[in-house]
């Protein structure tokens, strides 16, 4: 897919961190061998399963006619019979006796043939041989799938252990991802020896595991109109991502209506009725100053006029550690539910990834404040601390609806775990 090339090519700060420090825990210590065949089983086991079955393989080749329970029936042994292909229907009465036919000479015998020099066995014809699923089983076929070269490997033990972890938490992954993590890599594998690349398929298989059950769109809603808050600090991309989203929400057919509520900067402002223009989505703003909460009880009244499936609230941004902003902010959620007691129905707190383990911190307070219900996190690709979501969704558990790699439209995606970790542990690139 587009986005998962673009993922792998602009984490590359993330995915070269984890990749020269594999190398460097491989190299200190690894010699140069061919894989385990057991290893290479274990890691190619999962893409075999996967795979589409043959539909030739699942049509029955048994062509024997069964009964109505199922039964084969046995074909019936009736002895062929010589008919008069002329005339059967002669009176036996009238019928002319027949002569006895002579005897014909017998053949004189002829020479035997001398033998034939023997000749050596020819090989089968290529359309004649055996297909690989008709002489291998399913071991072979695994084995066969996936080749590894001789490759710098060590073994597993303590010490390569914990240098992973090390590795792990320095890409902001958090403690308790890590230790995890390299837990579940050790188990079964103890002993062996890995190489970089075999590491990172392991890597992914794991972050994968943790990352799928978070991985979840934000939910839509009969209520209309359903209204969706966005918050989160200076700078982490909440206007752009409110621009993004109502844009392809437009794209899909409902319509939108975005509130500008981050009053206290013009630009804010001015950058979403940008983007309203572009998505052809009303943007709704207050005279510069004045108060947000005032702004988005207005916005929900309008957009209720409208009959609007989304409306989607900007809030200005705030520094987890400033009481008075933050008091703000819970203003604006009181304000709100006066209009609707369920509303904010979807409360979105985006990151920035820049921010590494501080975005714990945020999504701490702010869902103290906000009752955060799912997390877009951005700028993965100006990071090498993309380990941060891992670290995310192991403590917290909370929804990633989206994640940014960039300013363009079709920059930011619905999370994909499976592509994330392969993209952060630079597996394929």
């Amino acid at each position: 897919m587009a986005f998962f090339a673009k993922l792998k090519e602009r984490l590359f700060k993330s995915s070269s961190k984890l990749e020269e420090g594999l190398d460097a825990i491989v190299d200190d210590g690894g010699v140069i061998e061919e894989a385990d065949e057991e290893l290479v089983a274990d890691l190619a086991l999962d893409q075999v399963i996967r795979e589409d079955t043959d539909p030739q393989e699942t049509i029955s080749q048994d062509k024997t006619p069964k009964d109505a329970t199922g039964h084969q029936l046995e074909p019936l042994d009736v002895p062929a019979q010589d008919v008069d292909p002329i005339d059967t229907a002669v009176d036996p009465r009238q019928a002319e006796p027949l002569s006895e036919p002579e005897p014909e000479p017998e053949p004189e015998p002829e020479p035997e043939p001398e033998p034939e020099p023997r000749q050596p066995p020819q090989s089968q014809p290529a359309a004649q041989a055996s297909s690989p699923k008709e002489s291998k089983g399913f071991l072979g076929r695994l084995m066969g799938r996936v080749v590894r070269p001789a490759e710098k490997r060590r073994v597993l033990d303590d010490d390569m252990l914990e240098a992973l972890e090390e590795l792990l938490i320095a890409s902001d992954m958090g403690v308790d991802a890590a230790l995890r993590v390299t837990a579940n890599i050790a188990e079964g594998r103890f002993g062996k020896k890995l190489s970089t690349e075999e590491i990172k398929s392991l890597l992914s298989k794991e972050i994968t595991r943790i990352m799928e059950p978070v991985a979840k769109p934000m939910p839509l809603y009969a209520q209309k109109p359903q209204v969706v808050l966005v918050v989160g600090v200076n700078g982490s991309g909440k206007t752009t991502t409110i621009g993004k989203l109502a844009s392809q929400f437009k794209a899909a057919g409902k319509s939108v209506v975005i509130a500008a509520g981050d009053t206290f900067r013009a630009a804010a402002v001015e950058q979403l009725q940008i983007w309203g223009e572009r998505a052809g989505v009303p943007v709704l703003t207050a005279p510069e100053g004045s108060d947000p909460a005032s702004l988005a009880f207005d916005a929900i009244e309008k957009a209720r006029q409208d009959n609007a499936d989304l409306l989607m609230i900007d809030t200005a941004g705030r520094l987890q550690n400033r009481t008075d902003l933050m008091e703000e902010l819970a203003k604006i959620v009181r304000v709100i539910r006066k209009q609707d007691p369920d509303a904010p129905h979807n409360t979105l707190l985006v990151l920035d990834a820049t921010t590494g383990q501080n975005a714990l911190n945020q999504v701490e307070i702010f869902r103290n404040l906000a009752d955060v219900s799912g997390l877009v996190m951005t700028k993965l690709d100006g990071t090498a601390k993309g380990g941060v979501l891992v670290a995310l969704a192991d403590k917290f558990g909370l929804p990633i609806h989206a994640i940014g790699v960039g300013e363009q439209i079709d920059d930011l995606s619905p999370f994909d775990p499976e592509d994330y970790a392969k993209a952060l542990t630079g597996q394929g690139l």
